[in-house]
Protein backbone atom coordinates (compact mmCIF):
# COMPACT_ATOMS: atom_id res chain seq x y z
CA UNK A 1 0.00 0.00 0.00
CA UNK A 2 1.38 3.32 -0.86
CA UNK A 3 2.18 6.03 1.88
CA UNK A 4 -0.25 8.56 1.46
CA UNK A 5 -2.82 5.78 1.48
CA UNK A 6 -1.29 4.19 5.24
CA UNK A 7 -1.32 8.07 5.94
CA UNK A 8 -5.03 8.25 4.92
CA UNK A 9 -6.20 5.37 6.52
CA UNK A 10 -4.85 6.33 10.12
CA UNK A 11 -6.58 9.59 10.09
CA UNK A 12 -9.74 8.33 8.79
CA UNK A 13 -9.92 6.74 11.66
CA UNK A 14 -10.33 9.77 13.87
CA UNK A 15 -9.49 13.26 13.11
CA UNK A 16 -6.09 14.63 15.39
CA UNK A 17 -7.10 16.13 18.67
CA UNK A 18 -10.67 14.12 18.72
CA UNK A 19 -9.24 11.40 20.60
CA UNK A 20 -11.46 10.49 24.05
CA UNK A 21 -8.78 11.56 26.57
CA UNK A 22 -9.54 15.14 25.08
CA UNK A 23 -13.39 14.99 24.12
CA UNK A 24 -14.65 11.75 26.58
CA UNK A 25 -18.08 11.08 26.25
CA UNK A 26 -19.32 14.05 24.27
CA UNK A 27 -21.57 13.78 21.55
CA UNK A 28 -19.07 13.91 18.27
CA UNK A 29 -20.09 16.77 16.26
CA UNK A 30 -22.07 19.21 18.91
CA UNK A 31 -21.17 22.29 20.00
CA UNK A 32 -19.63 21.24 23.38
CA UNK A 33 -17.57 18.04 21.40
CA UNK A 34 -15.88 21.19 18.98
CA UNK A 35 -15.29 23.38 21.85
CA UNK A 36 -13.79 20.97 23.98
CA UNK A 37 -11.16 20.04 21.13
CA UNK A 38 -10.77 24.06 20.52
CA UNK A 39 -9.91 24.31 24.29
CA UNK A 40 -7.73 21.89 24.49
CA UNK A 41 -5.39 22.31 21.28
CA UNK A 42 -4.85 26.60 22.70
CA UNK A 43 -4.31 25.36 26.26
CA UNK A 44 -1.30 22.90 24.93
CA UNK A 45 -0.23 24.91 22.29
CA UNK A 46 -0.80 28.66 22.67
CA UNK A 47 1.67 29.66 20.46
CA UNK A 48 -0.52 28.85 17.36
CA UNK A 49 -2.08 31.97 17.59
CA UNK A 50 1.21 34.29 17.90
CA UNK A 51 2.22 32.44 14.51
CA UNK A 52 -0.48 32.64 12.33
CA UNK A 53 -2.12 36.18 13.59
CA UNK A 54 -5.61 35.30 12.27
CA UNK A 55 -6.66 38.68 13.04
CA UNK A 56 -3.82 40.15 10.66
CA UNK A 57 -5.50 38.72 7.78
CA UNK A 58 -9.18 39.69 7.54
CA UNK A 59 -10.57 39.59 3.76
CA UNK A 60 -7.09 37.29 2.89
CA UNK A 61 -7.94 34.29 0.47
CA UNK A 62 -7.07 31.70 2.77
CA UNK A 63 -5.65 28.34 1.60
CA UNK A 64 -5.51 25.65 4.55
CA UNK A 65 -3.75 22.68 3.75
CA UNK A 66 -5.15 19.29 6.08
CA UNK A 67 -8.43 21.25 8.23
CA UNK A 68 -8.64 18.50 10.82
CA UNK A 69 -11.13 18.87 13.18
CA UNK A 70 -11.29 22.87 11.75
CA UNK A 71 -9.82 24.12 14.88
CA UNK A 72 -7.58 26.62 13.08
CA UNK A 73 -9.84 26.85 10.16
CA UNK A 74 -12.16 28.23 12.02
CA UNK A 75 -10.19 30.64 13.85
CA UNK A 76 -9.30 31.74 10.02
CA UNK A 77 -13.32 32.29 9.17
CA UNK A 78 -13.87 34.02 12.40
CA UNK A 79 -11.10 36.55 11.71
CA UNK A 80 -12.53 37.41 7.91
CA UNK A 81 -10.50 35.11 5.79
CA UNK A 82 -12.26 34.01 2.35
CA UNK A 83 -11.58 30.28 3.30
CA UNK A 84 -10.46 27.59 1.55
CA UNK A 85 -9.63 24.03 2.89
CA UNK A 86 -8.08 20.30 1.85
CA UNK A 87 -7.24 17.15 3.62
CA UNK A 88 -6.39 13.97 2.74
CA UNK A 89 -9.50 12.57 4.61
CA UNK A 90 -12.84 11.83 3.99
CA UNK A 91 -13.16 12.45 7.82
CA UNK A 92 -11.28 16.17 8.12
CA UNK A 93 -13.91 17.38 4.89
CA UNK A 94 -16.86 15.94 7.09
CA UNK A 95 -16.03 16.85 10.39
CA UNK A 96 -14.82 21.02 9.49
CA UNK A 97 -17.91 21.48 7.27
CA UNK A 98 -19.83 19.99 10.43
CA UNK A 99 -18.19 22.47 12.17
CA UNK A 100 -18.27 25.57 9.47
CA UNK A 101 -22.54 24.69 9.34
CA UNK A 102 -22.85 24.85 13.29
CA UNK A 103 -21.08 28.30 13.60
CA UNK A 104 -22.39 29.87 10.87
CA UNK A 105 -19.11 29.75 8.23
CA UNK A 106 -18.74 29.03 4.86
CA UNK A 107 -15.54 26.98 2.98
CA UNK A 108 -15.00 25.46 -0.09
CA UNK A 109 -13.55 22.74 1.22
CA UNK A 110 -12.15 19.44 -0.91
CA UNK A 111 -10.68 15.67 -0.12
CA UNK A 112 -7.76 15.74 -2.27
CA UNK A 113 -3.92 14.58 -2.02
CA UNK A 114 -2.04 18.11 -1.12
CA UNK A 115 1.04 16.72 -3.30
CA UNK A 116 -1.01 18.08 -6.14
CA UNK A 117 -3.45 21.23 -5.78
CA UNK A 118 -6.49 22.19 -8.69
CA UNK A 119 -5.62 25.30 -8.02
CA UNK A 120 -4.65 28.25 -10.56
CA UNK A 121 -1.20 29.73 -9.99
CA UNK A 122 -1.08 32.93 -7.93
CA UNK A 123 -4.34 32.42 -6.25
CA UNK A 124 -4.12 32.66 -2.79
CA UNK A 125 -3.07 35.16 -0.37
CA UNK A 126 -2.27 33.00 2.86
CA UNK A 127 -1.31 29.27 2.75
CA UNK A 128 -1.35 27.66 6.27
CA UNK A 129 -0.70 24.26 7.28
CA UNK A 130 -0.04 22.80 10.75
CA UNK A 131 1.91 19.72 11.55
CA UNK A 132 0.57 18.18 8.42
CA UNK A 133 3.15 18.17 5.79
CA UNK A 134 5.39 16.40 7.34
CA UNK A 135 2.90 13.21 6.86
CA UNK A 136 3.10 13.41 3.40
CA UNK A 137 5.37 10.94 1.37
CA UNK A 138 6.39 13.61 -0.87
CA UNK A 139 6.66 16.69 1.88
CA UNK A 140 8.46 18.57 -0.83
CA UNK A 141 5.78 18.69 -3.51
CA UNK A 142 3.32 20.06 -1.36
CA UNK A 143 5.78 22.94 -0.22
CA UNK A 144 6.85 23.72 -4.29
CA UNK A 145 3.10 23.08 -4.75
CA UNK A 146 2.09 25.81 -1.98
CA UNK A 147 4.23 27.99 -3.74
CA UNK A 148 3.15 28.18 -7.32
CA UNK A 149 -0.60 29.00 -5.37
CA UNK A 150 0.59 31.70 -3.55
CA UNK A 151 0.09 35.22 -5.32
CA UNK A 152 3.52 37.21 -5.23
CA UNK A 153 4.17 38.55 -2.25
CA UNK A 154 1.87 35.83 -0.65
CA UNK A 155 3.00 34.11 2.72
CA UNK A 156 3.01 30.10 3.91
CA UNK A 157 2.68 29.96 7.65
CA UNK A 158 2.50 26.71 9.35
CA UNK A 159 4.22 24.17 11.55
CA UNK A 160 6.80 21.01 10.94
CA UNK A 161 8.29 18.55 13.10
CA UNK A 162 11.81 19.55 14.98
CA UNK A 163 13.94 16.21 14.86
CA UNK A 164 16.06 17.56 17.69
CA UNK A 165 14.16 17.96 20.71
CA UNK A 166 13.17 16.10 24.03
CA UNK A 167 10.11 15.13 22.70
CA UNK A 168 12.15 13.02 19.70
CA UNK A 169 14.77 12.13 22.51
CA UNK A 170 11.87 10.17 24.39
CA UNK A 171 10.49 8.46 21.80
CA UNK A 172 14.44 7.07 20.78
CA UNK A 173 14.65 5.94 24.41
CA UNK A 174 11.18 3.98 24.31
CA UNK A 175 11.33 2.52 20.80
CA UNK A 176 15.64 1.93 20.52
CA UNK A 177 17.30 2.38 23.70
CA UNK A 178 14.98 0.29 25.65
CA UNK A 179 14.57 -2.36 23.18
CA UNK A 180 18.43 -2.52 22.61
CA UNK A 181 18.45 -1.14 19.07
CA UNK A 182 20.08 2.30 19.87
CA UNK A 183 21.62 2.37 16.49
CA UNK A 184 17.91 3.22 15.40
CA UNK A 185 18.08 7.45 14.16
CA UNK A 186 15.60 10.17 15.82
CA UNK A 187 14.46 9.82 11.56
CA UNK A 188 13.38 6.07 12.11
CA UNK A 189 12.08 6.27 15.50
CA UNK A 190 9.65 9.22 14.31
CA UNK A 191 8.97 7.52 10.83
CA UNK A 192 7.47 3.95 12.61
CA UNK A 193 6.54 5.36 15.70
CA UNK A 194 4.25 9.18 15.86
CA UNK A 195 1.13 9.19 14.70
CA UNK A 196 0.39 7.54 11.24
CA UNK A 197 3.40 5.83 9.54
CA UNK A 198 5.87 7.68 7.99
CA UNK A 199 6.06 10.50 10.03
CA UNK A 200 8.98 12.96 9.34
CA UNK A 201 11.24 15.79 11.39
CA UNK A 202 13.35 18.10 10.14
CA UNK A 203 16.25 20.44 11.44
CA UNK A 204 16.55 24.23 10.47
CA UNK A 205 18.96 23.75 7.83
CA UNK A 206 16.85 21.28 6.47
CA UNK A 207 13.86 23.02 6.63
CA UNK A 208 15.63 26.18 5.12
CA UNK A 209 16.88 24.19 2.07
CA UNK A 210 13.04 22.88 1.42
CA UNK A 211 12.08 26.49 1.36
CA UNK A 212 14.85 27.70 -0.56
CA UNK A 213 12.78 28.72 -3.39
CA UNK A 214 10.29 31.11 -1.09
CA UNK A 215 12.27 34.86 -1.13
CA UNK A 216 12.43 35.22 2.61
CA UNK A 217 12.04 32.15 5.39
CA UNK A 218 11.60 32.89 9.15
CA UNK A 219 12.22 29.42 11.32
CA UNK A 220 11.24 29.40 14.67
CA UNK A 221 11.46 26.32 17.01
CA UNK A 222 8.70 26.49 20.05
CA UNK A 223 9.06 25.02 22.93
CA UNK A 224 5.93 22.36 23.90
CA UNK A 225 4.22 20.18 26.79
CA UNK A 226 4.96 17.33 24.52
CA UNK A 227 8.95 18.37 25.62
CA UNK A 228 8.90 18.90 28.77
CA UNK A 229 6.36 16.38 30.44
CA UNK A 230 7.98 13.31 31.85
CA UNK A 231 11.39 15.06 32.74
CA UNK A 232 12.22 16.89 36.08
CA UNK A 233 10.26 20.96 36.10
CA UNK A 234 13.67 21.78 37.72
CA UNK A 235 15.51 20.19 34.43
CA UNK A 236 12.90 21.04 31.81
CA UNK A 237 12.73 24.77 32.32
CA UNK A 238 16.03 25.17 31.23
CA UNK A 239 15.47 23.22 28.22
CA UNK A 240 15.96 26.21 25.15
CA UNK A 241 13.10 27.18 22.88
CA UNK A 242 16.04 25.93 20.20
CA UNK A 243 15.20 22.21 20.86
CA UNK A 244 11.38 22.64 20.65
CA UNK A 245 9.66 19.69 18.47
CA UNK A 246 7.12 22.22 16.74
CA UNK A 247 9.00 24.14 14.38
CA UNK A 248 6.75 27.23 12.93
CA UNK A 249 7.80 28.88 9.88
CA UNK A 250 6.84 31.95 7.99
CA UNK A 251 7.89 31.82 4.14
CA UNK A 252 7.06 34.79 1.75
CA UNK A 253 6.66 34.50 -2.04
Amino acid sequence: MALNDQVQNFWEQGVCGSSTTIVGELKPLSKEWFERIEEHRYSVEPFIHGVAQFPRHHGKKLLEVGVGAGTDHLQWARSGAICHGVDLTAEAIATTRARFDLYGFQSNLTKLDAETLPFESDTFDIVYSWGVIHHSEKPQLIIDEILRVLKPGGTFIGMLYGRHSPAVFKVWVRHALFKGKPWLSFADVVWHNIESIGTKAYTKKELAAMFASYRQVELVPLMTTYDTTRWPRWLSKFFPDDWGWFIGIRATK
